[in-house]
C-alpha cells in the first residue's frame, strides 16, 4: 500500500492524479457493477481482475478498462480543453460521437450506457436542443452527469462562479433537474478545493458554503434535499444525491487512495460510479503517486490520456 505523502502533491501531480483516479475507480468497479454489498469480495480481494469465484458484471470487458463514466469525461475534459463557450452543444456533439463511434473508450466500444443517458442522446438525435435535451424530472436524477463532472474544476477559472456554471452546463445534455444540477455543482466546488490544497473535510464545508450563498430561491428546496443526504447511510445507488454522499464518505473513511476506491466499491450496486467520483478525488487529494502502480499499468487506453492531460497541464503554465 502507497504510504500517505509526507509533503503535499504538486499541482501536476493533483490534476494527473484527478483523471487516472477517476479512470482507475472507474475501471476498478467495473466488475463489480450491480452486487450488493453482501455479494462483493473482501476488501483486500477487490482488484481489477476480481476472485475467480466471483460472478463479474460485463465480462467481455478486459479488466483495466474504463467504462461510459471515464469516456464521458474525457470528452467534457476535451470540450474544455477546446475553450469553447457553448459547453452543452460541443458536450452534446462529443458524447454523440462517442455513442456512434465510441470515441475515447480503450476498445471502441461503448458499454454500461445509462437508460436517463440514451434517451437524453435519442432526443438529441431528433433534433432537441442541447440545453433541453437532458430529461429534468424529479425521477431523473440519475448520476450520470455526475460522474463526468470533475474536469469543469481543473481548468483554471476566475471564481466560483465559473466552476458552477460549467458543472450546471455539462450536466444540461443529459440530466436537467435541479437536483443533478446542484450535485454537479458541488462536486466541483469541492474538486476545486483540493485542487488548491484544502483537506477534503475543508474543502467540503467551504463548497456547501458556497452553493447555499449562491443558490438562486427557487432551488433552495432541492439543495435541502440534496444536503440533508448526509444523513442517510450510504449504498452506492445510482440516484445522484446517494452517489455524491457515498463518494464522500469512501474519501472521508479512508485515508489512502488504495483503501478510498475500495471502500467506494464496497457499497455496491453502481461500483463503477462510486468508485470513479471517490477516485477522482482521492486523486486530487493524494496526488498520482498514491494510485497503487500496478493499477496505473493496468489500466488500458493511456494513450488516449495522455495528450489530454499534457494539455491540461498546459493550462497552468
Amino acid at each position: 500500500m502507497p504510504a500517505i505523502p509526507t509533503h503535499p502533491p504538486s499541482r501536476k501531480s493533483r490534476l494527473r492524479g484527478a483523471i487516472y483516479g477517476l479512470l482507475v475507480g472507474d475501471a476498478l468497479g467495473v466488475p463489480y457493477e450491480f452486487s450488493s454489498a453482501a455479494e462483493l469480495p473482501k476488501p483486500g480481494l477487490i482488484e481489477m481482475a476480481p476472485p475467480a469465484h466471483f460472478q463479474r458484471a460485463h465480462p467481455g470487458v478486459p479488466p483495466g478498462t474504463w467504462s461510459d463514466d471515464g469516456a464521458q469525461a474525457l470528452h467534457l475534459l476535451k470540450v474544455l480543453l477546446g475553450g469553447h463557450v457553448a459547453i452543452e452543444t460541443q458536450l452534446a456533439e462529443g458524447l454523440q460521437s462517442w455513442m456512434a463511434s465510441a470515441e475515447l473508450t480503450p476498445d471502441g466500444r461503448v458499454f454500461d450506457v445509462g437508460i436517463q443517458t440514451q434517451e437524453a442522446l435519442s432526443r438529441l438525435a431528433r433534433g432537441v436542443p442541447p440545453h433541453q435535451s437532458g430529461p429534468y424530472e424529479e425521477r431523473n436524477n440519475g448520476n450520470g452527469s455526475l460522474m463526468r463532472v470533475l474536469p469543469a474544476a481543473l481548468l483554471p477559472a476566475a471564481d466560483d462562479g465559473v466552476f458552477i456554471e460549467r458543472a450546471r452546463r455539462q450536466s444540461l445534455p443529459t440530466h436537467g433537474h435541479a437536483r443533478s444540477l446542484l450535485a454537479c455543482s458541488l462536486a466541483t466546488l469541492i474538486s476545486a478545493g483540493l485542487l488548491e490544497g484544502f483537506t477534503f473535510v475543508q474543502a467540503l464545508d467551504q463548497a456547501q458554503d458556497r452553493l447555499e450563498e449562491m443558490t438562486v430561491e427557487m432551488e433552495k428546496e432541492e439543495l435541502r434535499v440534496l444536503l440533508d443526504g448526509r444523513l442517510d447511510a450510504p449504498n452506492g445507488s445510482g440516484y445522484v444525491v446517494d452517489c455524491l454522499w457515498s463518494a464522500v464518505a469512501a474519501v472521508l473513511r479512508t485515508r489512502t487512495f488504495e483503501d478510498c476506491v475500495r471502500c467506494a466499491i464496497c457499497f455496491g450496486n453502481d461500483t463503477d460510479t462510486t468508485a470513479c467520483v471517490a477516485g477522482g478525488w482521492a486523486g486530487l487529494l493524494y496526488g498520482e503517486e498514491s494510485i497503487p502502480l500496478r493499477w496505473r499499468e493496468q489500466l488500458r487506453g493511456k494513450h488516449l490520456v495522455e495528450p489530454l492531460l499534457e494539455r491540461l497541464i498546459a493550462c497552468w503554465d
